[in-house]
């Protein structure tokens, strides 16, 4: 629960840089600072200064000097938290961050928990539960694509999208429940032709930004790219050269990856996560038969499987091994990337020839590449640039990254489809009633409108201390 009465501290920067901010927030920030505090100009009390000011002097220690520091004060509620906070400014030595913490602590504050001072801007209205998740996001965000989907989310962007769901429901299920108060009169104030159309557009909202989540998880935390293949067909050479270090050991003897190998490259603000794997064959050797079972695994948590082959191989051995990984993927919506390796030993006939000879089907692509040269690497970070729907990037639309709020309008999506079932059955009003409630409170449980102590606690919990 939120400690309101405590005034609370934390450093707010992480150590390595020049300078560091300690945060204090809560009804005794300025008179705690003012013990500590020495302006250089003597006649300022901190405690009438107005919101907004900041103000150069000393932290002292009795008779000791800490550091000099820039302090600035923001007024409740134009502040971070909503409460009376201070921000001091200070040099970043681990020390002076240490005493200027004990200081503060010795005049009555104490320490904030991870994500306390955004848990207190919750609280105080200064922005809901989804906006605080998206802080965290943003702190996390290492790409332009998962940062800017932070962002709008930060600004409101969800909140509203969330908010206007479900405006449009308590309206309607407040008409239904007065009929319920006027049964034995036969009154009917909700519009059950209007009341349908609603519901259906509700959901069909729901539904979109459910759907928007698969999109957004891997924006979020890097689309997952297995590299897969057999033994000494490049894989590794390809990683190196995309990660342009020699990430993965490069070797003439086969199955040498027994495996996997992961890394990270960002391409058009998106990040991918590499696998490269252990080769595909048949094989006694017992740790590369573990490796090459950790492939068929990454295969099926990949979003994009690129498959290399050597241009000296057949096409009817191409095509085998393609339908392989058909099987494998299934009918999820993995995309397949054909890379045939090695361009550089062969002439532009043999490459013509694999071109009219291997067999594409719908989301599949074929790309020549040397691994070795360097060359056919940006069509191939083309292609996987391409496969994100960058339409949804450049837009305003709402894409959803969290689990919990995918889940919840997953509930809102079920209990709207229950009360369109109910009003096309003619069930009675109060059942309707109850699902439409139940729409409302998962709405709710999103910008935290409703919420309880768990759900706050697994959020906040997830925060850094400072934030």
């Amino acid at each position: 629960m939120i400690r309101s009465e405590e005034t609370i501290c934390a450093p707010t920067t992480a150590i390595g840089g020049a300078l560091a901010v300690v945060r204090i927030s809560g009804p005794q920030s300025l008179n705690i600072c003012e013990k500590l505090f020495r302006p250089l100009d003597k006649s300022i009390k901190l405690a009438d200064q107005k919101g907004f000011t900041v103000h150069f002097g000393e932290i002292h220690s009795e008779c000791d000097v800490i550091d000099e520091v820039i302090l600035t004060i923001f007024r409740a509620p134009h502040s971070y938290t909503g409460e009376n906070s201070v921000e001091i400014s200070c040099h970043a030595s681990p020390y002076i961050i240490r005493k200027i913490l004990e200081l503060l602590i010795n005049g009555g504050a104490v320490s904030a928990k991870p994500g306390e001072f955004t848990q207190r801007a919750f609280f105080n209205g200064k922005m809901d539960l989804s906006q605080a998740e998206a802080v965290a996001d943003i702190i996390a965000s290492k790409t332009s694509s998962s940062h800017k989907i932070a962002i709008n989310q930060m600004r409101g962007g969800f909140s509203a999208e969330i908010s206007s769901l479900r405006h449009e429901l308590l309206n309607f299920a407040s008409l239904i429940e007065l009929e319920l108060d006027f049964g034995e009169e036969d009154v009917e104030f909700a519009d059950r032709k209007e009341l349908k159309a609603i519901i259906t557009r509700v959901k069909e909202l729901a539904d979109k930004l459910a759907s928007s989540f698969k999109l957004g998880n891997v924006l979020k935390n890097g689309i997952p790219v297995a590299i897969v293949g057999k033994p000494n067909s490049g894989k590794s050479t390809l990683l190196n050269a995309l990660l342009m270090e020699e990430r993965a050991l490069v070797s003439e003897i086969p199955g040498t990856t027994r495996d996997t190998i992961e890394d990270t490259i960002v391409i058009d603000g998106i990040e991918y996560r590499f696998i490269d794997t252990a080769g595909l064959r048949e094989t006694s050797d017992i740790i590369e038969t573990m490796g090459i079972k950790k492939t068929h695994e990454k295969i099926d948590q990949a979003s994009v499987i690129l498959l290399i082959d050597e241009i000296t191989d057949s096409a009817e051995f191409i095509n085998k091994r393609v339908l392989s990984i058909r099987e494998m993927i299934g009918e999820s919506e993995k995309r397949l990337i054909i890379l045939i390796n090695k361009t550089d030993t062969a002439s532009e006939d043999r490459q013509k020839d694999l071109e009219r000879n291997i067999n594409l089907e719908d989301k599949e692509t074929l790309l020549f590449i040397s691994a070795k040269e360097k060359s056919g690497l940006d069509n191939l970070r083309f292609r996987l640039s391409d496969i994100v729907v960058k339409e949804k990037l450049s837009s305003d639309d709402v894409i959803i990254t969290n689990i919990r709020h995918y889940e919840a309008l997953i509930h809102v999506s079920e209990s709207l489809e229950r009360v369109m079932s109910g009003l096309i059955d003619q069930i009675p009003d109060d059942l309707i009633a109850i699902d439409i409630r139940q729409a409302i409170h998962y709405l709710g449980e999103i910008t935290g409108e409703i919420t309880s102590d768990e759900i706050l606690g697994n959020i906040f919990r997830n925060f850094c201390i400072g934030k």
